[in-house]
């Protein structure tokens, strides 16, 4: 592993443990906005928490790079006779694997407590459906780790609805390379941003285009850059789909020429491939049929530029998901030697 994809490690494992379901970014915001800093750029923040870097390039053309900081997540709904949590979904999850995974509920007054996502029947010495019992939040809980017997006990801890819940995202590194967490879609892609930005100043390199790096916070909820700035090019860097009649896998780079916005730019896309052969990178282009980007958002919103998307593969999307150090490299390099061409 070399020193990009180490310090690129290293800055994902930080960001990994600062929670930040949509909604609720600022603590993960500040902590890149810090790391901006560091590194020696100045960014500023849109109304609604966005985070924007502009980097000064040769040529008066505007190239936009995205990746979302916003993840999946929870929001307590209503609290049971029980003392138990009833839940409402932030983004779109697998239920099913969240089945006996701890979690955290932070109050609006700054209080975290300790629970675990759990089925309504979760005992197989007492539910007969046990094993079958459907895995979503109309059938899920979340039982509190607090001596809490009714819904008054629960209401004194402070805990009511609206407040966030937290999944663990139970980032393990391997010695085989592989990056296993939730909430690599899309955390690993700014980290590989932020790669990019710090190999930039250590090597002095001034990019060919302006560049606005956009770090987004309502992706999974659907308008995470629905507002940016005018661009004439807006690449979004998010996660690699890999599964039935799709090519990418964990060691890829994928380059998306289509999901479920529409196909994305021509030129882009060709210009994104030939980059990749040119540079012997692992690649594959793929079709996305249930996925949108940031630029599927700017669009929506109006906006008026050229898009295309590519990202790391990550296997198991919405789970429990997984990348490897080959993909990163990859993904690394493609934007490295976009912005340079």
């Amino acid at each position: 592993m070399d020193i990009n994809n180490s310090y690129i490690i290293q800055f994902a494992k930080k960001i990994l443990n600062v929670p930040s379901p949509s909604g609720y970014t600022h603590k993960v915001i500040k902590t890149i906005e810090d790391e901006a800093k560091e590194l020696g750029y100045q960014s500023i923040k849109t109304k609604k928490g966005n985070l924007i870097i502009d980097i000064p390039g040769k040529e008066d053309y505007t190239l936009g790079l995205s990746a979302h900081v916003d993840t999946l997540g929870a929001m307590v709904r209503s609290i049971n006779a029980h003392g138990e949590l009833k839940f409402t979904t932030i983004g779109g999850p697998i239920w099913p694997t969240l089945d006996g995974e701890y979690c955290t509920i932070h109050t609006r007054d700054d209080i975290d407590y300790q629970g675990t996502f759990l089925s309504t029947s979760p005992s197989s010495h007492v539910y007969k459906k046990a094993g079958t019992e459907t895995r979503n939040p109309d059938h899920m809980i979340v039982r509190i780790d607090e001596v809490v017997k009714n819904k008054e006990d629960v209401e004194k801890l402070g805990i009511k609805p609206g407040d966030f819940i937290f999944f663990d995202p139970k980032t393990t590194i391997t010695q085989s390379g592989y990056i296993k967490s939730r909430f690599l879609d899309d955390k690993i892609s700014v980290a590989i941003i932020f790669g990019l930005l710090k190999h930039l100043k250590e090597e002095k390199i001034q990019p060919k285009y302006h560049l606005k790096i956009i770090i987004s916070t309502y992706e999974e909820v659907g308008h995470g850059a629905s507002y940016i700035p005018e661009l004439d090019e807006l690449i979004a860097v998010d996660m690699g789909c890999i599964g039935e009649d799709l090519s990418c896998t964990e060691h890829d780079v994928s380059i998306c020429a289509k999901d479920s916005s529409g196909p994305y730019d021509y030129h882009i896309i060709n210009k994104l491939v030939n980059i990749s052969k040119k540079e012997k990178l692992n690649y594959v282009t793929d079709i996305y049929p249930f996925y949108g980007s940031d630029v599927s958002a700017a669009y929506r919103g109006g906006k008026d530029f050229r898009g295309g998307l590519i990202g790391p593969g990550v296997h198991a999307s919405h789970g429990m998901e997984r990348t490897h150090y080959d993909a990163i490299d990859s993904t690394f390099k493609l934007l490295l030697n976009y912005i340079k061409a």
